[in-house]
């Protein structure tokens, strides 16, 4: 027996939905946050990583140790389209997280400091 026939099918879709979940920021060093991201409740994308470059920020998708030394993503937008989209999705979810915990920080300092003034 020889080598299976490469068979390719191809499912067109309408618009892609990104549900993107921010598990850790980080605010010093080149690695910003680690996220996952679930498209269309149908598949999951772990160890994305949210990096800073000297063009600002970037996405880096999981990826391998190639035997030549080189790292090779093990999964990946397809078309320039998707990677733009995919990019922005998660780079939009960081962001609003970070606008998120710089509120919570803000209102639990100023919390802290009303009781600090009335126990005076």
């Amino acid at each position: 027996m020889g080598k299976s026939p490469n068979i390719k099918n191809k499912v067109e879709s309408s618009e892609l939905k990104y549900d993107v979940k921010i598990q850790s920021i980080r605010p010093e060093g080149t690695l910003r946050a680690t996220a996952t991201v679930n498209i269309n409740d149908a598949f999951a994308v772990r160890g994305i990583k949210l990096m800073e470059g000297s063009k600002g920020l970037f996405v880096s998708m999981p990826s391998f140790k190639a035997g030549n030394g080189e790292y090779k993503d093990i999964c990946f937008p397809c078309t320039s389209e998707s990677r733009k989209a995919f990019d922005q999705a998660v780079i939009k979810a960081y962001e609003n997280a970070l606008e998120q915990s710089q509120t919570k920080d803000a209102e639990q300092k100023s919390t802290v400091g009303s009781e600090q003034t009335m126990t005076m």
